[in-house]
């Protein structure tokens, strides 16, 4: 029988900008916290899943990042695995850790991430996005947007009449910000959700964070602010989206039989682990599908749930997530937000870190951050942030795009010991 598995460490750093500071020096900080936090050493550690996204597109560091950056850093010797998975890299790295552990070929082993997205050419930054999609299918759509704006500008000029206005060029933001705009403006038409029920979602996350030390922004907004903010995409305004940054973060996994040998009073278990594939027939289920999958594998459903780490890359990402993931019915996404029922003292308090939004979005290690938030959370360290009830805690995290959906899709479910 397979043994169950355990979360002994987390660390991470603060989320922000370094250009003064590479990837390996990232990963040795945030390597460096998890060790101290569950008193282990390098030599302690059997094997390592290291997930990044972008060091190749950004110094062509392709192939074996991981064994450069974790040897670097010390911890050698060892088998490492690359994990690249857009968005949801760092959550798939630490899936793969546990699967390891559970099918018994380790007892102790180390999922990491680290990821540095800014850059001071941002036409490089917004053009890396474009990996995360069907790169020929993207360029197509852009090269017809061109296109078709061209015919606008021609038939403007015969006719003489006045040309509106057009939309933002692509490439002027990341494209994912234009897929979510759109999906949040079928919602607005479908089911009356309101600009201001974003708002409302992207104000908790900023003012979540600002009792987060290791957020990227630690600045309060109020409704209002977040509304009169610059539109990157219609409904979303910039204050909505996950802004551009880097950092590191990592998780130490175990056997029962390897914590029964190490006691550690802190660590924290793993109910659910699952990894998710999207489609292209036309149909977005995957977070139906993943969170159904968890639920059952961790004998627990949605009234269950304690507190929530979900993929907000902008406002209305958590309040589709909550809907898929079977908080609310569909269409009360933004009414259960607007309710308080998501905040920090709410029915289901969703991400108290201040999620991608606030806390930070450097891809490769955004997942694993959603894990250090919940086992913070669990271990009841979390102070001022700190949630009431927090015995069941479950993270999403999206990957990429692929037909109509996410691409990928990790769910987790953890238990406080």
């Amino acid at each position: 029988m397979s043994e169950n598995v355990y979360i002994i460490g987390v660390g991470m750093i603060k989320f922000g900008k370094y250009l003064e500071k590479g990837i390996k020096t990232l990963t040795g900080e945030a390597l460096e916290l998890v060790l101290k936090d569950c008193d282990l050493t390098r030599s302690d550690i059997q094997a390592a899943w290291f997930s990044n996204t972008g060091w190749g597109m950004y110094t062509f560091q392709h192939s074996i990042r991981g064994q450069v950056a974790l040897t670097a850093n010390g911890l050698d010797r060892i088998p490492i695995t690359n994990v690249e998975n857009a968005c949801a890299s760092g959550s798939t790295a630490f899936h793969g850790a546990w699967t390891a552990i559970r099918a018994g070929l380790y007892d102790c082993v180390l999922a990491i991430g680290a990821e540095k997205l800014y850059d001071e050419d941002r036409a490089k930054v917004m053009r890396g996005f474009l990996a995360g999609t069907d790169v020929e299918e993207t360029l197509a759509r852009m090269a017809k947007w061109k296109e078709d704006e061209e015919k606008k500008r021609k038939q403007a000029e015969k006719t003489g009449t006045q040309q509106e206005a057009a939309p933002e060029k692509p490439g002027g933001h990341s494209v994912f910000m234009d897929f979510y705009a759109a999906g949040a403006r079928r919602h607005m038409e479908r089911y009356g959700t309101t600009q201001r029920q974003l708002a409302v979602v992207a104000a908790k996350a900023h003012n979540n964070s600002t009792l987060n030390p290791l957020a990227q922004y630690t600045f309060p907004m109020t409704v209002e602010q977040v509304l009169a903010d610059r539109v990157v995409s219609y409904p979303l305004t910039r204050a909505m989206c996950a802004p551009i940054g880097d950092g590191a973060a990592a998780a130490i996994l175990c056997s029962e039989s390897y914590l029964k040998r190490h006691l550690n009073p802190r660590a924290v278990k793993i109910r659910a682990s699952i990894l998710q594939g999207g489609t292209r027939t036309g149909v977005n289920d995957i977070a139906e599908r993943a969170s159904r999958a968890a639920y059952e594998m961790a004998g627990l459903g949605p009234k269950d749930i304690d507190v929530l780490e979900v993929h907000d890359a902008t406002a209305f990402g958590e309040i589709a997530q909550m809907e898929a993931l079977g908080f609310c019915p569909r269409g009360e996404g933004g009414i259960m937000a607007e309710r308080g029922d998501t905040a920090l003292d709410g029915r289901i308090p969703v991400n108290p870190s201040g999620g991608l939004i606030s806390r930070g979005h450097p891809i490769g290690a955004s997942g694993l951050a959603q894990i250090y938030e919940l086992v913070t959370q669990l271990r009841g360290e979390a102070g001022k942030r700190q949630v009431k009830r927090h015995r069941i805690a479950m993270s999403e995290n999206g990957g990429g795009t692929v037909g109509a959906g996410e691409a990928a899709m990790t769910i987790h479910i953890l238990e406080k010991v």
